[in-house]
């Protein structure tokens, strides 16, 4: 109990601060580590000695081994050894994803290619079942020779690479195969015509093939389009002898004039050139008539 001039109270408190007083205070001397913090300190594997075990003498005690890769002469493998560059310039590679004949030949029996017509990329895209990606370096369509046994369509191809069996598979039937270049700009307009043709802008012209590129499409052996059309009458006559097939004669076919279609180095659409401008909505094509503007759309540079 408190008395009239709370001596008690008073003592109480006094008590206690001189017990907070002899009690331990928080410091960096008697804190707990957290757990898993502690590392215990590394020693010499053999006691008090110096050397950690490495010995007294000798290239292990010095610490001067052989690098890595050293093979203990003068002379390296990699040196000595021819160097192959299998991914030389592999962000620049033009890229071609495949579409075999098997495929091809699917899309003719579902009625989703049109083989009255030309069959070239933009056919092939508008099946819905195709698709490239200008951004990763593709270049156009590879058509890859698997199902060239069961492959019968007779068709007008245009397609960016391909192989010699491949050719000799179509021409078999009577059909005929260009290899044919395109630029990434053409080949934006190529993969998605109406929504090229909504934007109201001039169709462009094709662009020539680079330098690494140019043998390959002005080869008749490979059918490009650059290559002399007199070679390429030959060479088809030497495939169907190595191949051992009667070439079909395309002067009494009916559909010689589809077979025989060709585009300008310079065209990217049939029946439109460079530079006209397709309105859809008055369904009408805008040709322009300046001198200046049709020398730089006609012009190879």
């Amino acid at each position: 109990m408190l008395n009239g001039d709370g001596n008690m109270s008073s003592k109480v408190t006094e008590r206690a601060l001189n017990l907070i007083k002899s009690m331990p205070r928080v410091a960096l001397n008697n804190i707990k580590p957290l757990p898993h913090t502690a590392f215990k300190k590394k020693t010499d594997r053999r006691g008090d000695r110096k050397k950690k075990g490495r010995g007294d003498k000798g290239q292990g005690a010095r610490g001067t081994w052989d690098p890595l890769g050293y093979e203990g002469r003068q002379n390296p493998l990699i040196d000595t050894s021819p160097r192959e560059r299998y991914y030389a310039q592999y962000a620049v590679r033009r890229q071609y994803p495949p579409v075999s004949l098997l495929d091809l030949q699917r899309l003719i029996d579902l009625n989703r290619v049109n083989t009255s017509r030309p069959v070239d990329i933009t056919s092939i895209c508008n099946t819905g079942l195709f698709k490239f990606d200008i951004s990763k370096n593709h270049f156009g369509v590879n058509l890859t020779d698997e199902g060239c046994d069961q492959f019968a369509a007779k068709i007008n191809a245009e397609v960016q690479w391909t192989s010699e069996l491949v050719i000799a598979a179509i021409e078999k039937n009577g059909g005929t195969i260009t290899t044919r270049y395109y630029d990434p700009q053409s080949l934006a307009a190529l993969y998605d015509p109406l929504a090229f043709f909504k934007k109201g802008h001039p169709i462009p012209k094709c662009k020539l093939p680079p330098q690494d590129a140019l043998l390959y499409y002005s080869d008749p052996n490979n059918r490009g389009y650059l290559a002399d059309p007199e070679k390429v009458l030959e060479a088809r006559e030497k495939l169907a002898q190595k191949y051992g097939y009667k070439l079909p004669d395309l002067e009494g076919d009916p559909f010689k004039e589809m077979l025989l279609m060709r585009k300008d180095p310079l065209q990217i659409f049939f029946g439109l050139e460079p530079g006209w401008i397709v309105n859809l909505r008055d369904k009408s094509v805008l040709k322009p008539k300046d001198d200046d503007y049709l020398r730089y759309y006609h012009s190879a540079q």
